[in-house]
């Protein structure tokens, strides 16, 4: 399988107990790939601004506990 069209028709013949297992390991998959991509914007120092902007928020008193 090489195409999103080809594993959407793959995911569609599941049956519920694969879908289910198929929808954990992605749900873990998605999550581990976002942590990857967060961690290497962070070494790269690319929500610097972002904390920043929210340091700057909170010093000016711009923020309120949840």
């Amino acid at each position: 399988m090489s195409t999103v069209p080809e594993i959407e028709n793959a995911v569609q013949k599941l049956s519920p107990g694969e879908l289910s297992a198929f929808r954990d390991w992605f749900q873990t998959f998605d999550a581990t790939a976002w942590d990857k991509q967060f961690e290497e914007d962070v070494a790269a120092g690319r929500l610097d601004a972002l904390a920043d902007e929210a340091i700057r928020d909170l010093r000016d008193g711009r923020c309120r506990d949840l």
